[in-house]
């Protein structure tokens, strides 16, 4: 087995976590890291639950990208927002994103997440055919 990690140029960097780590096998296994609303310099984009979590989508979708799949190959996600903030607001901004990919899916509120300013953190977890 061969772990990579995937951290795609086009969202932000840091030494102490990957946005996402690729589990190669007999098939491959992508654990894309929580992805909170940030830009590619790493700032919490404006706007509350709704940009937020667009871009959270988007960044999940570059992790994917990044290790040559996308929401098809998505098996799990895991959605946390922080208590008070809408799940259906949160829902109605990420569906143009995502689209219409069923998967199993958690959802939940936090008391807070790792990064203050974030409202929403999104994880997710791909298998990706070989070949």
């Amino acid at each position: 087995m061969d772990i990579e990690h995937v951290n795609p140029p086009e969202l932000h960097t840091n030494p102490a976590f990957s946005q996402g780590v690729l589990v190669r096998g007999d098939h491959d296994v992508l654990y894309v890291g929580g992805q909170n609303g940030t830009d590619a310099s790493g700032d919490i984009v404006a706007g509350g639950i709704g940009p937020q979590t667009e871009q959270a989508m988007r960044n999940v979708l570059a992790v994917l990208a990044a290790a040559g799949a996308d929401q098809s190959n998505v098996v799990r996600l895991a959605i946390l927002l922080v208590e008070g903030q809408s799940f259906q607001e949160g829902f109605e901004a990420a569906m143009p994103v995502w689209g219409q990919h069923a998967t199993a899916i958690t959802g939940a509120q936090v008391a807070a997440l790792a990064r203050p300013d974030a409202l929403v953190e999104v994880e997710a977890v791909a298998a990706i055919p070989r070949g």
